[in-house]
């Protein structure tokens, strides 16, 4: 395949031995989805608790936002380190290893009594909630090819959905139980999913697509990046938008707890429903991009997240404001990231879990630094400052959609047949 992403290769399927073996059953799918939801909750518990958090363990603002930042650095070192471990290893013992450390992991937070314990229990807990990209790569796997996007569509509904509830039901727990509840009740219930997936997993796998040695594997990845000027620009949007992301939700608990609104951690985690409109922008987006119109899709969803800013600014003097400028942020993030993950899995189809995941790290990087930036940012410059500083990731990410809009188009593909790859022309914007 050329490196500029002008073609997408046909690829031919490899037979799934593993699906002529294991049924993969509507419920067998719903339990990938759920554990998928709970494993990337605890990326997204701490955001409504971090006010909370700080009081209990006498953190400055500045260091309750390394709470966030340092969950998004192991997450992304997980990305890279732990992923790519899916195209060689046997996924079912990847899995149920990865959930077991990350019940360990939450007993370190919900047990923390110093900031110190906190931060490394709050790493730790990042690094090793990547088993949501391994659990997506191996739905993948065991579904028959025909059915394949069907079965990943219903696994990354559960990705969303966990997201999205993530917020709500730490704030609620928390107003209810105290926040190290919340981590408690989410190593109970991982340990509870290790469980289930290891009695339900297939237990034999067909021989993996990739032999090589562990870091063959991982300088692959980084090859793949110098050689694929797409996934290099897919890449960048992913850390802009993401940054933009994080600059909203890891510090829009600060001004929500303070006069005029002193609300409760429930209250701050509902907004979290709100994004549910993201669900419908990864849907709307999808189906836009298997039409061919991926480049100005990515576009209108930049715009959108540009002009997001513009309500959010008014967040102290108007909640309405706020609503609509989380509705406007979250669909122009999801359907941002569905193009991006789109296009990707496009390039290398036998390399997704290696692609995926390099992308991801740079979704890691976005989210760390947009946390660390707003929450010390807030404590010198206040709310203004902040939603100046969102409002530059999202036109930095504008901006570059801009001058590269007219170059090597975006490939889109479909499967056709099991082994058949057809390219859709590319929007004409």
């Amino acid at each position: 395949m050329p490196g500029n992403g002008e073609a997408v290769t046909p690829q031919t399927e490899a037979p799934n031995a593993v699906g002529s073996a294991f049924v993969l059953s509507r419920g067998v799918v719903m339990l990938f989805a759920v554990a998928c939801g709970a494993a990337v909750a605890n990326v997204y518990f701490s955001q409504p608790l971090l006010v909370t958090m700080g009081h209990d363990l006498a953190m400055s603002p500045a260091l309750v936002g390394s709470v966030v930042t340092l969950t998004q650095v192991g997450y992304g070192l997980g990305l890279f380190f732990l992923v790519p471990l899916g195209d060689v290893a046997d996924r079912r013992r990847l899995v149920v290893a990865q959930l077991l450390l990350l019940v360990l992991a939450l007993a370190v937070v919900a047990a923390a009594r110093t900031a110190a314990v906190l931060l490394v229990g709050m790493a730790a807990t990042g690094l090793l909630a990547v088993v949501t990209q391994t659990l997506v790569a191996f739905a993948a796997s065991l579904a028959p090819p025909a059915e394949r996007g069907r079965v990943v569509g219903r696994v990354t509904g559960g990705v969303v959905i966990g997201i999205l509830l993530a917020r709500t039901a730490s704030g609620l727990m928390a107003d209810l139980a105290g926040w190290r509840s919340v981590y408690l009740a989410s190593a109970l219930l991982t340990a509870l999913l290790a469980l289930v997936l290891y009695r339900v997993l297939p237990r034999h796998s067909a021989a993996p697509p990739a032999t090589l040695r562990y870091g063959q594997l991982l300088r692959s990845t980084v090859t793949l990046f110098a050689r694929e000027r797409l996934l290099r620009l897919r890449a960048l949007f992913g850390l802009l938008i993401f940054a933009a992301f994080s600059t909203l939700w890891s510090s829009v608990a600060l001004p929500l707890s303070q006069a005029p609104y002193f609300l409760s951690h429930s209250a701050i985690g509902a907004l979290g429903l709100i994004g549910a409109a993201g669900a419908l922008a990864a849907n709307v987006a999808g189906r836009l991009n298997d039409r061919g119109l991926s480049r100005r899709t990515t576009g209108t969803a930049l715009a959108l997240l540009a002009v997001s800013w513009l309500p959010l600014a008014f967040t102290r003097s108007s909640l309405a404001a706020l609503i609509v400028g989380v509705i406007l942020l979250d669909l122009a993030v999801q359907a941002v990231h569905v193009t991006n993950q789109t296009l990707i899995y496009a390039l290398h189809p036998e390399a997704g879990s290696r692609l995926i995941g390099g992308y991801m790290v740079f979704y890691s990087i976005g989210s760390a630094t947009g946390a660390i930036a707003a929450t010390s940012l807030y404590t010198v410059a206040g709310w203004g400052a902040v939603c100046a500083l969102g409002a530059a990731f999202s036109c930095l990410g504008l901006l570059l959609w801009a001058l590269t809009r007219h170059g090597a188009p975006d490939p889109a593909a479909r499967v056709t047949s099991g082994s058949e790859v057809r390219a859709l022309p590319p929007d004409s914007d």
